[in-house]
């Protein structure tokens, strides 16, 4: 029995810290899924305000409340929601619901790092929107919404962003046109007064006071955003201050002046859309520059 016992003690020790690491991982699992499923009580308020204020509009007018989420469920559980472990929102994705209404609540979600409106009909401006309320956003698409005036200040603050896409917001507007014409299902296509063309401009801040904060960015789309009054320094601010952008498209911006080199330099670029603008010229070898670049420039 000695030689036994001498034999088996030097196990024990072992034993336990098996023991205690598979308890601790099973723990730990466990309470990953149980807060996972835990929505916190300021999360599902604002929320719950969020889903009050929306409504239908599919024809620019109120068609019916909006009907997203059962309340007397988990609100991580729900389809367009994403949590953290903690049971903060993280992510928000209501795109092309054909939505319209207010969406104040969102900016109470202040651990949001993905939003996404875009391809609904909210006909506002955006000025009226604390976007600095969430600084831990990296992406954020409100494209094709109907959203007019002047890009608010507070977007240049969130610094963490890799992805922004405000672009084409006329073409909602062009959509209303066909429903208001629409005559014995014949559309009948008007211009749109040049606001409604390009809604969505950038005057104050400037371009370079936009983006000059977030050096993180990798994606921009601005089409058909009016930055006409612009320098023509955009093409050199870009170069300097956003070096790792792989997407740049500015279609039908109204920028004005010749394509910089330097655009063509930046390591990381691959997709360059700038249709539809003024611009003068490509510096010779521009394309020779940029092997790696699919440009459209027209």
């Amino acid at each position: 029995m000695k030689n036994v016992h001498i034999l088996i003690s030097p196990l024990l020790p072992s034993f336990f810290l098996l023991s205690f690491a598979i308890s601790l991982v099973l723990f730990l699992s466990f309470s990953q899924t149980h807060l996972q499923n835990q929505c916190l009580d300021d999360q599902r308020s604002a929320l719950l305000q969020l889903h009050h204020h929306l409504y239908y509009a599919p024809n620019f007018t109120f068609s019916s409340k909006a009907d997203l989420w059962d309340p007397n469920s988990d609100c991580c559980s729900w389809k367009e929601i994403t949590c953290d472990i903690f049971g903060h929102v993280i992510g928000l994705d209501l795109s092309y619901k054909n939505l319209s209404g207010s969406f104040h609540s969102i900016f109470n979600l202040h651990h949001l790092q993905r939003l996404n409106l875009a391809g609904n009909n909210f006909n506002t401006i955006l000025f009226q929107y604390g976007f600095d309320n969430l600084l831990n956003l990296t992406h954020l698409n409100i494209s094709n919404s109907c959203f007019h005036g002047q890009i608010p200040m507070e977007i240049s603050n969130l610094t963490r962003l890799v992805s922004l896409d405000l672009s084409y917001q006329d073409s909602c507007y062009w959509r209303y046109q066909q429903i208001l014409y629409q005559y014995d299902g014949i559309y009948y296509d008007y211009p749109l007064s040049f606001d409604f063309d390009q809604p969505l401009k950038l005057q104050n801040p400037n371009f370079k006071t936009l983006i000059k904060k977030l050096r993180s960015l990798t994606e921009l789309y601005l089409d058909s955003v009016n930055i006409s009054t612009q320098s023509t320094r955009w093409c050199e601010d870009i170069s300097k201050i956003l070096p790792s952008l792989r997407v740049l498209s500015l279609s039908y911006c109204g920028l004005r002046g010749p394509l910089c080199s330097s655009l063509s330099r930046l390591p990381f670029l691959s997709k360059l859309v700038l249709d539809l603008n003024p611009i003068s010229y490509l510096p010779s070898k521009f394309l020779e520059n940029s092997s790696h670049l699919v440009p459209s420039v027209w």
